[in-house]
């Protein structure tokens, strides 16, 4: 399943990087090995970036003779960015810092790694001075994916003291994590506090991120303590982090304590509570807690962790309002060779319903009435109409009583069937 979903991960996990790295992936992965682009699947804060799988046409605009278009022009990894900037620069053409930093991150985009490298390489090189903090960052995250992170730990440690800020501690930090080195990123992470950096919520998300992929549950809890108690403000990426960790441990106690938590946030808006509206609607639907039956089939080589956090990300993502992402999330879930579960089909299907996606929905219910494992659950879409209904959302469960009689279903609550 891991090897599925990992590349919808991808694009989520742009999200989560520091603003120098332009598009990292998002997937399973131990390996540290030169050619890993691996990272782990569980997102977090919410920072601008560069989406993944971007047709490089769209990049590049166009193949003219402009220094962008060279570069894209050589394709094959085998091929060298370095000489084509060398014989530009031959040519008496400038190649200034901002355009070069906007190729690699383009390259970067298309996941031509090794020629962003060597585009970052020459700005190096030839435009020392105009350097920044974040290409420093983004040279980490390149080496990374070129040769490794213990390449690029040795070009963190060889870095100039004043060279060694935020953005390339975090780098390094997130090469770690995708790599699944906990104690280096944990050691690294002390590094950080000890050197009194301004420490921001992209870095404990980072820790978050690594302690769920490698299925250390209790040491989220420990570090969004630790955000708290640094005045760091969480974001929605902190809180589906939390939430993920609380639902997978099967801790409805603390789960909706997050939610509540959530509610008082200052910087709770429209997304943070559709997000908190379906987190609770997934609890109530699914039985998340002493629901009598297994989350996965015990012959399921995937853990109960992995399809939770998968609901999850699919939740965080109808918040965020990425349909898109959703929809990638959903078709990556149906071609893993694991089974799915009722609460996956109620996970997505629920999103869909509480966004206004009818047709999207319908799709959903068709999928799950066609499937074999697991069959198709009337009571499973009874308990989502009574969770729509217990969150006073009374025209979503109209529409789903709609929607499930064009499917010949008919929904009844428990409320009705009491009465």
């Amino acid at each position: 399943m891991a090897a599925m979903l990992l590349r919808v991960a991808r694009a989520s996990r742009c999200l989560a990087l520091p603003r120098y790295i332009g598009a990292s992936p998002t997937p399973l992965s131990s390996s540290s090995s030169a050619a890993s682009t691996a990272e782990t699947p569980f997102p977090a804060a919410a920072t601008p970036g560069i989406a993944a799988d971007v047709d490089e046409a769209v990049i590049v605009g166009g193949e003219g003779d402009d220094l962008r278009s060279r570069v894209f022009r050589l394709r094959l990894a085998k091929r060298s960015a370095t000489e084509a900037l060398e014989k530009w620069a031959g040519e008496g053409r400038a190649a200034p810092a901002p355009e070069l930093r906007r190729i690699a991150r383009d390259l970067s985009r298309a996941r031509r790694y090794k020629h962003a490298l060597e585009v970052a390489e020459w700005m190096k090189t030839h435009n020392e001075s105009d350097l920044s903090e974040n290409d420093y960052g983004m040279r980490i995250d390149l080496i990374t994916r070129v040769f490794g992170a213990n390449a690029a730990e040795d070009f963190f440690e060889k870095l100039p003291p004043g060279a060694k800020s935020l953005e390339a501690y975090t780098a390094l930090l997130h090469s770690y994590a995708r790599s699944k080195m906990t104690d280096k990123a944990e050691r690294l992470f002390q590094r950080m506090k000890d050197a009194n950096l301004s420490i921001d919520v992209l870095v404990y998300n980072e820790m978050m991120t690594l302690y769920m992929s490698v299925g250390e549950l209790d040491k989220v809890p420990v570090v969004a303590e630790e955000l708290k108690r640094a005045n760091v403000s969480p974001d929605l990426f902190t809180y589906n982090l939390r939430v993920s960790a609380a639902a997978a441990s099967m801790d409805l106690e603390v789960f909706k304590g997050i939610l509540d938590e959530m509610a008082k946030d200052p910087n709770s808006n429209e997304g943070w509570a559709l997000y908190r509206n379906l987190a609770g609607i997934y609890a109530d639907a699914t039985q998340l807690v002493g629901s009598g039956n297994p989350l996965v089939e015990a012959e399921a080589k995937i853990s109960q962790r992995e399809w939770i956090t998968y609901d999850f990300l699919v939740i965080l993502h109808a918040g965020l309002g990425n349909l898109g992402r959703v929809k990638d999330i959903w078709k990556s879930m149906q071609m893993t060779s694991q089974r799915m579960t009722s609460r996956n089909y109620v996970c997505v299907l629920s999103s869909y319903l509480m966004c206004g996606q009818l047709k999207d929905a319908a799709e959903v219910v068709d999928k799950w009435q066609q499937s074999k494992a697991p069959e198709f659950d009337i009571s499973a879409c009874n308990r989502l109409f009574d969770a729509f209904l217990g969150a006073g959302f009374t025209e979503t469960a109209d529409s789903f009583r709609e929607l499930m009689l064009q499917k010949s279903c008919i929904l009844t609550s428990r409320a009705s069937e009491s009465s």
